[in-house]
């Protein structure tokens, strides 16, 4: 089977500065993705040419094989890819069910807002993903960082994500809260999803990723199963730029 994401040789530059300089990067349904990097490295913007953020200047996107043509958000979630940023883009005065079905409300046969069935669906898919989650009414701005996180995520799984990009979804989390978030990544690999993991922690990245990636000054230093590296092997890709078998050499 073809994977279900395979990125090859895409660029892009802003200004004459390469950003990101012929990446290639794998996902494979129900695989869990590290991308590592210094700020700079090119991680993120790599990933936004996937999300539809940026427009890349050269390259291949295929999806389960296809070729496919990314120049817009629209673009990506036509494609089953959703993206959770830092930031959440949640409304903080609305509750979980207006957050979720923010801008896709479901509405009765008259065209009127359907809360009740908005509240059920939304009882629904949290049962599934985080059973602890008890806050339905109040505003997520009210929720912990964790509870926030789990908002985002069942927006993307309720609208039949394949692909979810993850940037940085523990920062600034308490022990609890990382936790929480680690749960809900590990139960969205069960349900078969990919996931493109972006993050600083590498211990983070040992504990829930099959691969890492890691990029150094725009360009892939190398890709790498968790099992065939250590944690001083992937600090070392990141601090020197070369691939364990180079450094070892």
């Amino acid at each position: 089977m073809a994977p279900l994401v395979e990125m090859i040789d895409v660029s892009i530059a802003f200004g004459g500065v390469q950003a990101v300089d012929k990446c290639s990067i794998t996902l494979e349904a129900g695989e869990v993705v590290g991308l590592l990097g210094h700020n700079g490295a090119g991680k993120s913007t790599l990933i936004k040419m996937l999300s539809g953020a940026y427009k890349m200047d050269s390259g291949k996107i295929f999806i389960e094989g296809e070729k496919v043509v990314i120049n817009s958000p629209r673009d990506s979630r036509d494609y089953n890819i959703e993206t959770i940023y830092q930031t959440l883009a949640l409304a903080d005065n609305l509750d979980a069910a207006s957050n979720l079905f923010l801008g896709r409300e479901l509405t009765t046969r008259l065209g009127f807002v359907d809360d009740d069935r908005m509240e059920a669906e939304t009882r629904k898919i949290m049962s599934r993903l985080n059973p602890n989650f008890k806050k339905l009414k109040d505003p997520v701005s009210a929720l912990s960082g964790g509870q926030r996180q789990s908002v985002a995520i069942a927006r993307a799984v309720y609208f039949n994500a394949k692909i979810l990009i993850m940037d940085e979804p523990t920062a600034a989390l308490g022990v609890h809260e990382t936790e929480m978030v680690a749960d809900l990544i590990k139960e969205l690999k069960e349900q078969g999803l990919g996931i493109f993991l972006i993050s600083h922690d590498t211990r983070e990245m040992m504990e829930l990723c099959d691969r890492v990636a890691v990029m150094k000054n725009g360009r892939m230093v190398g890709m790498e199963r968790v099992e065939d590296v250590t944690e001083d092997d992937i600090l070392s890709m990141i601090i020197l730029g070369k691939n364990p078998k180079a450094v070892a050499a």
